[in-house]
């Protein structure tokens, strides 16, 4: 639905002496904010969520939601007399997620409020989607920069390290991308599935109308 953003951190190297440690898994801490949205109609949410969307500045383009996210990276050595290796590897995430908030919903009609509810859930679960794809690869990250075999040096496992996170990164950037492009393809057949699901949610007195 967007172009989700990533501002990568630097590789953080620390020399540890001490018997390796086994990695945490990758945590992610999430931020929302959102930003408000007018009119009445349907017609006017749209040209609403195109002037108040957050602007992504890799494109220029303004977006019903947006993402977002900064890895981080905290790296331990062992060094020895065989050598060095990576003792320790801790990746996190932060994202703030940007989601419309519409004003008007309560003085709308009926249809503008099923459509709207329909689509912000939609524009939600596109974006959390964004951040769980990012918890993976820092997974990944971990697990890529510990599989580092023995180095004659802490600087040379430090490059392979880097090296490994810059694959990982490479790795993460193409699968948002997809995700984005299968996203748009689908988004017309995936709308009308979800509101003739909320219709008989409606319909069965399960949510409220």
């Amino acid at each position: 639905m967007k172009p989700w953003r990533r501002i990568s951190g630097p590789a953080v190297g620390l020399l540890c002496l001490a018997l390796a440690l086994p990695a945490h898994a990758a945590s992610v801490a999430r931020t929302y904010s959102y930003f408000a949205v007018g009119g009445n109609t349907l017609q006017e949410l749209q040209e609403e969520l195109v002037i108040r969307g957050p602007q992504v500045k890799s494109t220029g383009q303004r977006h019903p939601g947006a993402t977002i996210m900064e890895f981080s990276n905290r790296l331990g050595y062992q060094d020895g007399p065989d050598g060095c290796r990576v003792a320790k590897a801790t990746v996190s995430v932060k994202a703030r997620i940007i989601l419309p908030r519409w004003k008007k919903r309560a003085n709308a009609g009926q249809d503008a409020r099923l459509i709207w509810d329909t689509l912000s859930s939609d524009i939600k679960r596109h974006e959390e989607s964004h951040v769980v794809i990012a918890r993976n690869h820092a997974r990944a990250m971990e697990e890529a920069v510990l599989a580092i075999p023995r180095q004659k040096s802490c600087a040379i496992a430090a490059e392979k390290a880097r090296l490994a996170i810059q694959r990982v990164l490479a790795s993460h950037d193409s699968a948002q991308n997809q995700f984005d492009r299968i996203e748009g393809i689908n988004f017309s057949r995936r709308m009308e599935r979800l509101l003739r699901y909320r219709i008989e949610q409606i319909e069965a007195g399960r949510i409220p109308g």
